[in-house]
């Protein structure tokens, strides 16, 4: 299904483009148009790679949620690593709260997915 695949497609897409802004230095980031606690971004790039994952890959929600949950903990530890960001737990625990918000959002639209039957 076409839909189905352009979904894909545009999570894998997110999840390249979060995991990519994360890692680059901050003065090389486009300037923000909005302004928002560091802990809500991070809440908010997990609640919509949850979501659209989730709408993706409706098959095993908790693999995904998983899979998100090591990727927010491998970004902290790159981050770390960089030199020019820093790595929080706190930023892990804010990328946990999205996941769930954005499974939250998924829940009463998961029999209407595109992946399901």
């Amino acid at each position: 299904m076409l839909l189905l695949r352009l979904i894909q497609a545009g999570f894998w897409l997110s999840v390249a483009g979060l995991t990519t802004a994360s890692l680059l230095p901050v003065d090389m980031l486009p300037p923000q148009t909005f302004d928002i606690w560091d802990k809500a971004q991070h809440a908010g790039g997990f609640a919509w790679l949850a979501f659209w994952g989730l709408v993706g890959y409706p098959a095993r929600p908790g693999r995904l949620a998983l899979w998100l949950l090591v990727l927010g903990g491998a970004i902290e530890l790159a981050q770390a690593a960089t030199g020019w960001r820093y790595g929080e737990w706190s930023d892990w625990l804010a990328d946990a709260v999205g996941i769930a918000a954005g499974a939250a959002l998924w829940w009463p639209l998961r029999h209407h997915t595109p992946g399901r039957a």
